[in-house]
């Protein structure tokens, strides 16, 4: 499922992120979700993340419902 639409994505899901200094390469980083940094319903380049060490990006994809 891909990351673009916010109600599919809660925390404590597992996702793939790019991270904002990965977004030429498209370079992935899996982690959970700690908290949703978008507040529009929609985003075309993915919905912005924190994950739980941290790191902020888009959720490119979800890996595992939970």
């Amino acid at each position: 499922m891909n990351g673009q639409t916010r109600k599919n994505i809660h925390a404590g899901l597992t996702v793939d992120i790019v991270l904002k200094q990965d977004q030429r390469t498209g370079k992935r980083t899996r982690g959970i979700v700690k908290d949703i940094l978008t507040n529009s319903p929609n985003h075309p380049h993915g919905i912005k993340v924190r994950l739980t060490d941290g790191q902020v990006g888009r959720v490119q994809e979800i890996v595992q419902e939970s």
